[in-house]
């Protein structure tokens, strides 16, 4: 009897010291609410010039949420049909067309197949003018989107201008569905192959029927590609593992600091391929629900993963709905998967001078387990099985990207050659490199190498220390070195600037799917799959634990590394 009084006055003390903490937060969050209402109202009111009262409002919102992290924000009226496309929905009324700005001037960069402009003949390589009689130039990207976006079966007219001449088209806006697979399909060597761009609506169904497609060829591997795809709606994700594992596992938890936001995951459907080996593919721009996807399915033993350690976001979001027609988006939790890990990389919580978030520290990094024992870590992401060096691009290919140089030579090379048999094997020859090389003679190519930056610091540090004139002779014969060397990066890195140059003209024939294909001949994470699963002695050794990589330090033992 004594320990149930007890008992009863410790819940009682508990509730009470809940209570008055809850009560002092209420308290706090009016005070400060009143200070902040009262502030805005005396600037409004009182400053000597005029103020944009939405736009001051925004800025302070902008600030306050700044000091978090950069999944919460606030979302205007204005701003919630960006945000729903963005986010939510993969629909919006258009023309299936996207363009780019070069030197001020507006171009088409890209239609969709089967869309409007595709059906109007609009092309790439077409200058735009006007969009419904309203002059581009000096326009905004975002004012240039909400010109050519808006209700399906309406009207938009486009002056163009083509080989000189000015051209009228009138097209009809349609639905445009932006799906979350881009492709799917076979492969060669008996490989499925889905690519998966984003979590957005619907796309748990699009990867089932994907699936579904592949398994009519009794496939004898499948690779699921999460590269570059940033993430999205996570019970998305639930039903995506769910197409690979029984009913009733455990996908992902998430926790927050409010019970409600604590809520637990399990697989509810029937699958669809529990026993085909599986891959996925990853880099550093995988994200948030494609890391749940990546790290369930490592944690179940379910897939290798193949490719570069993922971004490490492990934070879940959730909106929630303002006055007038505003929202927030919130970070209401981290999510762990099933091993027990959050693979969260930065610390929101402590930032630096800067306010710069930090890295969680490696003496946080814990381990833990798969289903069938093997090694996994939190933090800094998923770290893949199977280690494929990422491919960087040069500094003269950046540029030359950022430049636009590629696209005048991609639309000149379509004109000139009217007909391609295949995008899977396409490549341009020799010829037509230096037929590329020679546009770039009157073509800015300035640039910064990475060796000339450190040779720039280091004559800084020279600086500073008192040491020019001892060195100045040796910096400026490297410095001569360096600018020679520069002029052989057209011949150093052909190979690569070929690949860029290809994937412009290749899409001008067989828009966003030949993209797809035609790249798989360069594709080292697609080879090192397809090279796993005609060695099934080595996946069975990274299922049982061989090969498993710390995310701290060195690995334990390299199962592969390919450069």
């Amino acid at each position: 009897m004594k320990k149930l009084k007890y008992y009863v006055l410790a819940a009682g003390v508990c509730l009470a010291v809940i209570s008055f903490s809850f009560k002092e937060d209420l308290f706090l969050v009016s005070k400060n609410l009143d200070i902040f209402a009262s502030l805005y109202k005396e600037i409004n009111i009182n400053y000597v010039d005029d103020t944009n009262a939405p736009q001051l409002m925004k800025t302070g919102i902008d600030a306050m949420l700044e000091s978090l992290d950069p999944y919460t924000e606030y979302v205007p009226e204005s701003e919630i049909e960006d945000y729903k496309l963005k986010y939510v929905s993969t629909q919006y009324g258009g023309i299936g067309a996207a363009t780019v700005l070069i030197d001020g001037q507006l171009f088409i960069n890209d239609v969709s197949e089967g869309y409007p402009a595709n059906k109007s003949d609009v092309k790439p390589g077409d200058q735009v003018l006007k969009i419904n009689g309203i002059e581009v130039k000096g326009k905004e990207r975002s004012q240039i989107s909400q010109l050519l976006r808006g209700p399906k079966g309406t009207v938009v007219d486009l002056t163009l201008v083509r080989d000189g001449k000015e051209i009228l088209k009138k097209l009809n806006r349609e639905e445009i569905k932006q799906p979350n697979v881009s492709y799917s399909g076979m492969v060669g060597d008996g490989i499925g192959y889905i690519k998966l761009d984003k979590f957005l609506e619907n796309s748990g169904q699009e990867v089932k029927d994907a699936l579904l497609g592949i398994n009519k060829e009794n496939p004898k591997g499948i690779v699921l590609d999460l590269r570059n795809n940033g993430g999205g709606i996570l019970q998305e994700a639930v039903k995506i593992v769910n197409l690979f594992v029984d009913k009733d596992q455990l996908v992902v938890i998430q926790k927050g600091k409010n019970a409600e936001k604590t809520i637990t995951y399990k697989t509810m459907a029937v699958p669809v391929s529990t026993s085909v080996p599986l891959v996925v593919l990853v880099n550093a721009n995988s994200a948030s629900a494609s890391e749940i996807v990546a790290g369930s399915l490592q944690d179940l033993d379910r897939a290798i993963v193949i490719g570069q350690r993922s971004y490490g976001k492990g934070l879940v979001q959730q909106t929630f709905n303002l006055p007038y027609n505003s929202l927030v988006k919130v970070t209401v939790a981290k999510y762990y998967t099933p091993s027990g890990r959050c693979i969260q990389k930065l610390d929101y919580a402590h930032k630096d001078a800067n306010g710069i978030a930090e890295r969680f520290a490696d003496s946080t990094i814990a381990m833990f387990q798969t289903k069938a024992g093997r090694n996994v870590y939190s933090g800094n992401g998923v770290y893949p099985d199977v280690v494929v060096n990422a491919a960087k691009l040069s500094p003269v290919t950046i540029t030359m990207i950022n430049k636009s140089l590629f696209f005048n030579y991609a639309n000149a090379y379509w004109k000139k050659n009217p007909k391609l048999e295949s995008a899977k094997v396409f490549q341009i020859s020799d010829a037509d490199y230096t037929a590329f090389v020679n546009t770039l003679a009157d073509k800015d190519l300035t640039y910064q190498s990475r060796t000339e930056r450190l040779l720039s610091d280091l004559r800084a540090e020279a600086e500073k220390e008192n040491k020019s004139a001892e060195v100045k002779a040796d910096l400026e014969n490297l410095k001569y070195k360096l600018t020679s060397s520069k002029k052989n990066d057209l011949a150093t890195h052909k190979s690569e600037i070929k690949r860029v140059l290809e994937t412009q003209i290749i899409s001008r024939y067989f828009f966003e799917k030949g993209r797809i294909e035609q790249s798989f001949q360069y594709d080292k994470e697609l080879a090192a799959a397809k090279s796993l699963f005609t060695n099934q002695p080595q996946m069975l050794a990274i299922l049982k634990g061989d090969g498993n990589y710390k995310v701290i330090g060195k690995p334990v033992k390299e199962v592969a590394s390919i450069d």
